[in-house]
């Protein structure tokens, strides 16, 4: 059995591929909607919340753990993966070793919430692989709730301008290849690739899927899923459907994740 977790819905897009590669696979996912965003705290409060995530998630008996979150991964992983015994999988390295195979120009742009950009993890990561790279990075703050309060049409003209304000210096740097260093991200795609025509974009909970996929043997479960949240119950349900393309049932749960 898996475990996800992630500040809210954007995680989803990671289930959305784990489901395609291990159809048969339980998975328990677990979003913060409640703390949502993670991504303007303080380090020292993304580990706490994190280390909490992970607990839960250990409390269901999950065998390993994919963090769909570019701030914890960014900013905590070494830290879980030193506290827990049990495979702890980020978003961080299989995202920049995509960007360094797509980009053709040599060019790979970044963008993520405060903390991930801050930490600097994604540009590490490119430079280990491949120094010849160049990269810009630049924080998307506002792309989060725009996420997580529905402003998602490919059309939405609030979600466009914002797109665009943010996207400046990744157009003017030229880049090629685009890390979406935010599992939110990927959900609001159409609109990035609007303001960025051509720019091949790197999805990072589908990339992390897929590394998880190569390094665990599935458990043979019988495809079941459970999705537990911190806040209401009811707009998670409605909002996950249209993001996972498949309903979610009754299988939505509050959970008091400060017991942990």
């Amino acid at each position: 059995m898996i475990g996800v977790f992630d500040s809210g819905m954007g995680g989803l897009t990671a289930i959305k591929q784990i489901v395609k590669m291990m159809p048969h696979e339980d998975i328990i996912y677990f979003g913060d909607t409640g703390r949502v965003p993670y991504g303007t705290r303080s380090k020292e409060t993304i580990i706490k919340y994190s280390c909490q995530d992970v607990r839960f998630l250990l409390s269901k008996g999950v065998d390993a753990i994919l963090i769909a979150c570019g701030t914890v991964s960014a900013n905590a992983i070494e830290i879980l993966r030193s506290e827990f015994s049990v495979p702890i999988f980020g978003v961080v390295e299989a995202a920049a070793e995509k960007a360094c195979e797509l980009t053709e120009n040599g060019k790979v742009g970044i963008i993520g919430t405060n903390a991930t950009v801050k930490s600097g993890a994604y540009v590490k990561h490119i430079e280990s692989v491949r120094p010849d790279i160049e990269t810009v990075s630049t924080p998307c703050p506002l792309f989060v709730p725009l996420v997580e309060n529905g402003f998602t049409d490919p059309e939405d003209r609030i979600t466009y301008l914002t797109a665009e304000r943010y996207l400046e210096d990744i157009k003017r740097f030229g880049a090629d290849a685009l890390i979406l260093g935010c599992t939110h991200y990927p959900i609001i795609a159409p609109v990035i690739s609007k303001v960025l025509p051509g720019v091949s974009l790197v999805n990072t909970g589908a990339e992390a899927a897929k590394r998880l996929f190569e390094n665990i043997t599935p458990g043979g479960g019988n495809g079941k899923i459970e999705y537990y949240v911190s806040d209401d119950i009811n707009s998670f349900k409605s909002a996950a459907s249209i993001y996972l393309e498949m309903p979610v049932g009754d299988n939505v749960f509050k959970v008091d994740i400060e017991k942990y």
